[in-house]
């Protein structure tokens, strides 16, 4: 019985030990959410005006641009997956992909052949353990994405858009991210950037319901378009990078409160368990006791006679 009180009290102890971590875990994914909250709302007012920058070019000239001029027949399609490199989030990164394969299904069934981009290693890892190609991926700064991240991403997306089916290019581009609702929702989202649907531009801009005016452009209306996309492109991937960690930031947070949780219900369930084997223990030693004291007493009440 000694034993067993030994297996239950080195449990109590390791469990302890994870109780502690999972805990500092917590606070720290919590502080985290702070700041990657406050980065979503700084990045807000940046692509609100540069959206509306686009609209008033795409709107107020009549230039055939690659990046906003809708494909008759798209036959290719870029899909940009956001994920984590790192776990210990619940199924955060699981929910991105899962949203990312129905995409992907649902872009093949209209004849379109996909290709992958992935940010974060959690993606990585899926796609390489499951052989699928993957045309490139970035690790290494999901916790914590800055504007010269977003560029990085950015340039090889915009490259493939302008450049023709034939040579390797794309005709659509759509991002698949998990948007920061509240600290208790976070919703994987997918998104088409590319071409510019104008309508849902507006929308996004504030300007529906606005008369835009005709402008004149210097040098040009392409070489507006030109300058302006890219940055459009970069921004909304930054403010997509942003939302995607300030959700694993709050999953994280989730996962170590539940943990922690848990951690305390086991330590009370081993506890339980640990005094009812002491006391069983402590039961035998008083029947032992009790026992010999009576043999003994039968001894000496036998040499007596």
């Amino acid at each position: 019985m000694g034993a067993q009180l030994r297996v239950y009290k080195r449990r109590i102890k390791s469990v302890t030990a994870t109780k502690k971590i999972t805990k500092a875990m917590e606070m720290i994914a919590a502080s985290r959410i702070v700041k990657a909250q406050r980065q979503v709302a700084a990045s807000t007012p940046y692509a609100t005006e540069l959206t509306r920058a686009v609209t008033a070019v795409a709107t107020g000239s009549n230039t055939k641009h690659p990046l906003t001029t809708e494909v008759e027949a798209p036959v290719r399609a870029a899909v940009l997956l956001i994920t984590s490199d790192r776990g210990l989030a619940g199924g955060y990164s699981a929910n991105a992909i899962k949203a990312a394969e129905q995409l992907t299904e649902r872009l093949r069934a209209e004849g379109k052949e996909v290709v992958t981009y992935i940010v974060g290693r959690k993606g990585v890892s899926y796609y390489g353990f499951r052989e699928r190609k993957v045309t490139d991926s970035w690790t290494g700064f999901t916790d914590a994405p800055t504007y010269a991240d977003a560029k990085k991403v950015a340039g090889p997306l915009i490259e493939a858009v302008q450049q023709d089916t034939a040579e390797g290019g794309v005709d659509e581009l759509h991002i698949v991210f998990t948007e920061f609702i509240s600290m208790l929702t976070q919703t994987p989202v997918q998104n088409r950037l590319l071409p510019l649907s104008l309508e849902k531009t507006v929308e996004e801009s504030g300007t529906k319901g606005e008369i835009l005016p005709l402008f004149d452009f210097e040098p040009s209306a392409e070489d507006v378009l030109d300058a302006l996309l890219p940055r459009y492109v970069e921004s909304r991937i930054y403010n997509a990078l942003l939302q995607a960690a300030a959700s694993k930031h709050a999953a994280t947070r989730r996962a170590m409160k539940s943990a922690t949780d848990n951690a305390g219900e086991l330590i009370k369930s081993l506890s339980r368990l640990a005094n009812a084997a002491r006391q069983a223990e402590i039961t035998q030693e008083i029947s032992e006791i009790v026992g010999g004291a009576s043999a003994l007493a039968d001894a000496t009440a036998g040499s007596d006679k």
